[in-house]
Formats: C-alpha cells, sequence, structure tokens
C-alpha cells in the first residue's frame, strides 16, 4: 500500500460543487443484460436490489451507467444516486461493492464526471470515500502471477492513477503509472493486439490507455510520452479487424460498456460519438491526431499475434488463429482455432456469434465451445483442449503443437494438430479461397478409422433452403451455399453487447467419415449480384 497521503487542497479545490435539486422524474439506467427504471422513491434502495447476473450488480456500483448516459446525464439523478451509495456502502468491507476492479470504475467514473460537472454528494464525505478507494484498491491489487494475471490490474493501475492525479495524492500516482506501464507490456503483443483473444475487450483496453494517456497529458507527467506510444500501438490493429460490414465481435463481450460506445476509436469513425463525446475538445483533438498517425500493423505481425485479415476481389475475412492453438490463458478467448468471420460487399454473410454473458445457468448454447463458431469439430471436441494458467508451454507443444498459417494467392490455409488427442485423428488443414464469384472452403483430416465431422457457420442472414442447397440472402446481396453432404438449419443467436442478441441460423454439415478425408462447401454469388 502506498504511505498514508493527504489530498492536495489545491488539486481538490479545483473541483466546484454540484449545484442541483432533488430529481422529480424516474430515471433509466443502461446496465448490462438490463434496463432498470428507478423511481425517486427507490433511489436508496436501489443498490440493494437481487439482479439474476452478477455482473448487472457489479456495474451498477461501478456507476458504469454514467458514461453511457452522455454529456446529458440527468445530475440530479447522480447527485441522489451517488448520495445513496455513500451512505449504505460507503465504509471499505470485502463485499462486491469494494472489489478492487469496481472500486477502480467507480472511482474513474465519478472523478470523470466530477471534472465535467462538479462532485456529487456531501463534499467532505465524496472526497473522504474516493481517498478510501486507493487503499481498497491498492491492498487488493489483482496480481495472480505470471500465468494469472488478466487486464483487471492495469485497470487498478488507472483508478490508482485517476485518483492520485485528481486529489493531488503523488505517490499513488506514481504508483498507478508504474503499474500501467508494466501491465502495458505484458497485455499487448508486438502487433499492439490485446494477448486476451477478444475484439471488444481490445476496444476497451485501447480507451483504458488512451484515458490514461490523455489524464497524464493534462497534468504534464513524466509518463506521457510513453503511455501516447501504448496508446498508438493499441490503436494500430484496428484498421485490420473491422471489416466493412461491422466490428467483428470475436471472443467475450464485455459488461463494462457496450461494443458501439467505443466504436469511436475505430478508423474513421467520429470520436464526438460515445465514449469520445465525454472528451473535452483539446483531448478529442489530441486523440483524434494520433488516430489518423496510427497503423496499419504490418499483416505479417499481426498474424504472427494470432489475427489474420484478407480481401480478395469484394471479400473480406478475419480469422483467430492464438499463435499457441489453445484459447490464451488468463483472458476472454473462445475454442475459435481457425474460426472465421467473412463478409462480402460490405454485407457480414458469417460471423463470430461473440459471447454476451458470464451467467452458465439458463444458457443452453456454451458459446466459448467450438460448437458455437464457424469452425470444424471432430467427434464433438473443441480444435484445442480446455486451456489451464498451471500448464507449461512445454506441456501444451507435447500435447497439441502450435497451428500454422499460410497465405495462398486467393487466401489463407490453417493447419494443425488440436484434434491428434482423438485416438486415429492426425493434422487438420483448413483452407479458404477467396475469388470474384465464389468462397471455397476446404477441410483436410488425416487419421485412420471412422469419425464425426461437424462444420457449423452462423448468418446474421435469411437463409433457406433450395433442393440440396442453402440461400442466404439480404436486400443487396444473394448467395447458395452448397456441400458435400446434407445441409441443416437451425435457429441461433449473436451477441451484439452483453445480455443484447439478435437472432441468426446455423447452418450445419455434420457426416460420419472414414479418415482421411477431404470436404468442401461452397458460396456462390447469384447471377444479379455479378
Amino acid at each position: 500500500m502506498p504511505p498514508e497521503e493527504t489530498p492536495s487542497q489545491q488539486k481538490v479545490a479545483a473541483f466546484c460543487d454540484l449545484q442541483v435539486s432533488t430529481p422529480e422524474t424516474p430515471i433509466i439506467l443502461d446496465l448490462p443484460g438490463e434496463t432498470l427504471s428507478v423511481a425517486v422513491a427507490e433511489a436508496g434502495l436501489v443498490f440493494a436490489r437481487p439482479f439474476k447476473d452478477i455482473e448487472t450488480l457489479l456495474a451498477l456500483h461501478r456507476f458504469a451507467w454514467l458514461p453511457l448516459a452522455g454529456q446529458d446525464v440527468d445530475r440530479r439523478w447522480v447527485d441522489a444516486l451517488w448520495r445513496a451509495w455513500v451512505d449504505g456502502f460507503g465504509e471499505v468491507d470485502g463485499g462486491w461493492a469494494w472489489h478492487p476492479y469496481t472500486a477502480a470504475e467507480r472511482a474513474i467514473n465519478i472523478v470523470d464526471f466530477a471534472q465535467r460537472f462538479g462532485l456529487p454528494g456531501d463534499r467532505e464525505k465524496t472526497i473522504d470515500v474516493l481517498v478510501r478507494h486507493v487503499g481498497a484498491i491498492a491492498n487488493h491489487l489483482e496480481y495472480f502471477g505470471d500465468h494469472g494475471t488478466g487486464n483487471h490490474l492495469s485497470n487498478n493501475g488507472r483508478g490508482l492513477y485517476f485518483l492520485g492525479l485528481t486529489l493531488g495524492l503523488e505517490t499513488v500516482a506514481d504508483m498507478g503509472a508504474k503499474i500501467l506501464l508494466a501491465e502495458a507490456e505484458r497485455l499487448f503483443g508486438p502487433s499492439g493486439m490485446l494477448r486476451e483473444g477478444s475484439s471488444h475487450y481490445h476496444l476497451l483496453l485501447t480507451r483504458n490507455y488512451a484515458s490514461a494517456w490523455l489524464m497524464a497529458r493534462r497534468h504534464d507527467r513524466p509518463e506521457t510520452k510513453t503511455l501516447e506510444a501504448v496508446t498508438r500501438r493499441a490503436l494500430e490493429p484496428l484498421t485490420a479487424l473491422v471489416l466493412p460490414g461491422r466490428f467483428p465481435l470475436i471472443g467475450d463481450i464485455s459488461p463494462d460498456c457496450p461494443p458501439d460506445f467505443l466504436y469511436c476509436l475505430l478508423p474513421d469513425q467520429d470520436l464526438n460519438d460515445g465514449w469520445g463525446g465525454l472528451l473535452r475538445e483539446e483531448d478529442r483533438a489530441c486523440l483524434q491526431v494520433l488516430k489518423l498517425a496510427a497503423g496499419p500493423v504490418s499483416p505479417a505481425v499481426l498474424t504472427a499475434d494470432g489475427w489474420a485479415r484478407f480481401d480478395a476481389a469484394d471479400w473480406s475475412c478475419l480469422l483467430h488463429v492464438p499463435p499457441g492453438g489453445w484459447p490464451p490463458m488468463p483472458g476472454h478467448a473462445h475454442q475459435d482455432m481457425g474460426s472465421f468471420e467473412l463478409h462480402r460487399d460490405g454485407v457480414p454473410l458469417f460471423i463470430d456469434p461473440g459471447r454476451g454473458t458470464y451467467r452458465s445457468a439458463g444458457n443452453s448454447v456454451d458459446y466459448t465451445a467450438g460448437s458455437a463458431h464457424n469452425s470444424l469439430l471432430v467427434d464433438g471436441q473443441d480444435p484445442y483442449p480446455a486451456n489451464k494458467p498451471y500448464y507449461a508451454d512445454a506441456f501444451r507443444e507435447k500435447i497439441a503443437g502450435r497451428p500454422r498459417l499460410t497465405r495462398t494467392r486467393d487466401g489463407l490455409t490453417v493447419t494443425h494438430s488440436g484434434f491428434s488427442r482423438i485416438s486415429g485423428v492426425g493434422e487438420t488443414a483448413r483452407s479458404l479461397a477467396l475469388t470474384a464469384r465464389e468462397a471455397v472452403i476446404a477441410d483436410r483430416i488425416e487419421g485412420k478409422g471412422r469419425h464425426k465431422i461437424t462444420r457449423r457457420l452462423q448468418t446474421p442472414l435469411k437463409a433457406r433452403r433450395e433442393g440440396e442447397a442453402v440461400v442466404i440472402e439480404s436486400a443487396s446481396i444473394s448467395v447458395r451455399l452448397s456441400a458435400d453432404v446434407e445441409i441443416q438449419l437451425s435457429d441461433g443467436e449473436y451477441w451484439t453487447a452483453y445480455g443484447t442478441s439478435e437472432p441468426c441460423t446455423i447452418i450445419e454439415m455434420t457426416s460420419i467419415e472414414t479418415l482421411p478425408v477431404r470436404l468442401r462447401f461452397s458460396v456462390v454469388m447469384s447471377s444479379r449480384d455479378t
């Protein structure tokens, strides 16, 4: 824990008081998985409400709805809910309200609001409670060793950094800076891509470091340039990640905020939207300059970090190929080795469904499993075994070696031995070839004996049978999917935010095959689109 420090009176005096009256009408709180209406009489009771999903409760305690409300947030309600929270939870304890990640998020959200509009609640109590957040975070840093520490530790540092700089606690600010910089080296790969296997979490961490850089710049800190470099590195892969039809949500979707709240960080997106709309004009201008200067990252470097982009004709494709084959641990990756998202003419054709809830109860689909992706399965098994943080790299290599990704003139090939743990199964290769009118996906499975082979696709478009083929169409494109086995259709869903889903169609091709075998399916554009 940092030494005892007293907040700087000069820093504290810079906060004006929030001059508001009591709210008169209900407020709608945008929480992960739930939209909550709170009546005036319920302000003091809302934090005691039960929720089906712990992430909804945590978001409430983090005041995660506050930045989502934008500049037009009802300040009367911020004041009322903050007073209620301080009265009910202002004393540090071991409960969820003071979990270090939750404490850091809450402190950042309240400090950001206070800088824009003024300190909510009783001034003296608010400062006192914010200071308590320092100990709650610093005494419980989320470090669990080299193989067990996720991105939470960096956010612990961000919380300390924001508190230290805004309250004039220099030692706390220094501690936060050290954590942020050390974690940046561990979290991001050479391409600047987050090592945790999730595109949304990459956006989230990019936002986190951008906010820390802008805070450092505002306070003329010595680490400003280093934080700027980290932010630029994190921005660079975004050019490759975003496809013409949408930003693919590969891996877990964070409950911290909806993905589209952070789309302002993407190339060619307006920084006045979403999170960018909360920034001061000077900060927004600086971030815009950095966005324009960033990237694109080298395709070879990005591929080495597990993400491969390929464009041909009017096709655009993104594959996730974890460098070791196994889903990163710790992290937010899925069993999506070789799974892909494919767009045509700017329309998402086959998509990654993401994962929009951490609740297991009531969910019939495991969205982390290979069966939920545009993947190939053998005997119902995931491409690689479940990863564990205590596995040594040598052990992983022995069980299932590293995958290989090779580029061809018209596509990509992913080769791996993840299924070799199954008796009688050898190397597997999946090739995607994209030409002007056609996309061909060919699979090669080595081995011996009879095995069940399953290939699945997820499309957000309308799909219907037409003879032995399937026609997939939108208002602007129509394609015909043909395969070497019977095609089955079923209803599914894909996630657009935590707790928010849209319907999709699951396309499945399952057969019993004698290995070795070669299989293929193709997608051909209809004549009206060529």
